[in-house]
């Protein structure tokens, strides 16, 4: 697994800062491929697209 918002392995490294961010921030960084998503914020959300994996959208609670 990977990081979403650096796209380093998530296992490897702190990435107290990332989740800090992200906090606040859509993700960029898919978290199984390590693929750069196309991301678009609007002002009611966000919407992030991997080409392998398909798209998120924020969880209940989260940004």
């Amino acid at each position: 697994m990977y990081c979403d918002r650096c796209g380093e392995p998530a296992a490897e490294g702190d990435h107290a800062a990332c989740r800090a961010a992200r906090e606040m921030e859509p993700p960029r960084y898919c978290a199984h491929c390590r693929r750069r998503m196309v991301v678009q914020v609007t002002p009611l959300g966000w919407t992030a697209r991997c080409v392998a994996h398909g798209e998120l959208q924020p969880q209940s609670g989260s940004a």
